[in-house]
């Protein structure tokens, strides 16, 4: 194949990566970084990977947050978000220096675990109150800027909080496009091919209208299992990767 097929080929992979992540983070208000980093760091390495997580997921937060700012509990946000702001550079610093093997099989564990932990429905003492917003905040925002996985931390400590979906899913919102924002900032844009941004944007685009097109079709149970199926599929996969070219 010629290199230009090549890089066609790369670049329909990269917006089917993008859209199949868009569209599970609007069917399910979860899942675009755990479905979508294992392959993007696999397709563009674990830098420019990360980076354009950041972006994606940042976008579609922003948007997604868009009705919902009435709901989001500044208060309650504040030490998680000022956690975050001080380790996301951390986060970036590990990614700049470790070897890609490395990275490769730390991220597929990074993902493999949260998987685990969010499917586990864990609770932990240490998240509870002011020190647990705290721990989860940092975590999160560590994991955000080194694996694009900001999540998982948050949702843990939403799950020891009691927190209902409808007090999680705005605010959840409202973290991840404050811990992307901070994310981008360290981490820098991806450096991609006019081509690479191209698709990524209409895979965003076309997996945004997929994920609203089934909303209230396919039964949350099933949707979110689907994800963390998806998403400890990439996880094993991305540290095989990373423990076979070590």
């Amino acid at each position: 194949m010629s290199a230009a097929g090549v890089a066609w080929s790369g670049e329909v992979l990269l917006a089917g990566v993008v859209m199949l992540g868009a569209s599970v983070q609007w069917l399910t208000g979860m899942g675009f970084a755990l479905v979508a980093v294992p392959a993007l760091i696999l397709l563009l390495g674990p830098g420019d990977g990360v980076a354009l997580a950041n972006c994606a997921s940042g976008v579609i937060c922003l948007v997604g947050l868009t009705g919902g700012w009435v709901n989001v509990r500044l208060r309650a946000m504040v030490p998680l978000v000022l956690a975050a702001a001080c380790t996301v550079p951390l986060g970036s610093w590990v990614t700049n220096q470790l070897p890609e093997p490395v990275l490769l099989a730390g991220m597929g564990a990074l993902v493999t675990a949260a998987v685990v932990l969010v499917m586990s429905g864990l609770r932990v003492q240490a998240l509870n109150g002011l020190g647990g917003a705290l721990t989860a905040g940092a975590a999160g925002g560590f994991m955000n800027a080194a694996a694009g996985l900001g999540g998982p931390p948050i949702s843990l400590y939403a799950v020891n909080a009691g927190w209902t979906i409808r007090e999680f899913v705005p605010n959840a919102l409202f973290y991840g496009v404050v811990v992307n924002i901070f994310s981008v900032l360290s981490n820098g844009l991806p450096q991609l091919r006019p081509g690479s941004w191209i698709a990524a944007t209409a895979g965003l685009s076309a997996g945004a209208l997929i994920g609203r097109g089934l909303a209230g079709r396919l039964p949350d149970r099933i949707a979110r299992l689907l994800v963390l199926l998806l998403a400890l599929a990439g996880g094993v996969s991305t540290l095989v990767k990373g423990l076979l070219t070590s």
